[in-house]
């Protein structure tokens, strides 16, 4: 398998992003995407810094991928998805059916998490427009996934999104200028004060889920990393860590560490647990509640 690192879903500062990716490019991950995915209004970056950025990344050795917007909401956001699905250089990453209607018959491209493939028709529907690779929905289990394994199209390699806050849900209002009393069009930039996003608790005072602009993302830390026997199993080429602030790089080497079996998934799952930012949960996986964690060690004999 192959070990693949997200687009970061919050917005960081320039300073921040070259930093994160400058190390990045020193970890043990195959394929990186770069991009806004969430929200037309972060203009930190430009495409052109991206480019840069992917071209530091492809002297590295890696795969790279541009991501596009998962929302597009005006012209100016179609003429940036043109700009991206015409780089002539990198792949990209499809977030809506507009960015496959941009590059159907001309340009293979990966299938991202947010299009909505759940059966082997739309599987080989999107192979059909030139998909190379897709990212399987975060909320479906292994269970769910195995039909479109069984007549997966030849060629067509699986991702699956195994670390990270997971991203829910997608709107037109962005919930953290709500927080702040502000009106969308005037939103600041807020969201570049809280770059793991902002936590929601419930009464109780427990983590429920993270707004991050107009994106829902759960509070726990999705975490496939004690479940990697099983993707391996189900024929999963890829598997996907979300980047977070602090210590992304440490999580893809106690991936690549469990990938290349010099760790065990027990062991790697506690030094884990020091670097995340919320407790883990697999419960999707498994086809149980999303905030559900199931002990994964010996997952296969128990389903």
């Amino acid at each position: 398998m192959k070990l693949a690192l997200g687009p970061s879903l919050y917005y960081w500062t320039r300073e921040k992003l070259r930093e994160f990716y400058e190390e990045i490019a020193a970890a043990p991950v195959d394929i990186v995407y770069l991009g806004e995915t969430v929200c037309s209004r972060r203009h930190i970056m430009r495409l052109q810094d991206w480019l840069e950025v992917a071209k530091m990344l492809a002297a590295a050795g890696k795969e790279v991928v541009l991501s596009t917007l998962t929302l597009i909401e005006s012209e100016s956001d179609l003429k940036s998805l043109r700009r991206i699905t015409e780089n002539g250089e990198f792949a990209v990453e499809a977030n809506d059916m507009g960015a496959v209607h941009l590059m159907a018959n001309r340009l293979p491209f990966i299938a991202g998490p947010c299009l909505n493939i759940y059966n082997p028709q739309t599987l080989h529907l999107i192979a059909s427009l030139g998909a190379r690779r897709w990212v399987m929905p975060v909320e479906m289990s292994h269970k769910a996934l195995l039909p479109l394994q069984q007549s997966r199209p030849t060629g067509m390699e699986t991702e699956v999104f195994s670390y990270g806050r997971l991203p829910l849900a997608f709107s037109s209002r962005c919930f953290t200028a709500r927080f702040h009393n502000l009106p969308k069009d005037d939103c600041r930039f807020l969201c570049i004060d809280d770059p793991d996003g902002k936590t929601m608790h419930t009464r109780e005072g427990k983590p429920f889920l993270v707004i991050n602009g107009i994106q829902t993302q759960s509070a726990l830390m999705y975490n496939l990393l004690g479940d990697m026997d099983s993707l391996r199993n189900g024929g999963v080429n890829v598997m996907r860590i979300s980047p977070q602030s602090k210590h992304t790089a440490e999580i893809v080497r106690l991936f690549r560490d469990c990938m290349e079996q010099r760790i065990s998934p027990e062991i790697a799952m506690r030094q884990m647990a020091q670097v995340m930012p919320e407790a883990a949960c697999n419960g999707y996986w498994h086809g149980n509640p999303g905030m559900g964690q199931k002990v994964s060690t010996c997952a296969m004999q128990q389903e």
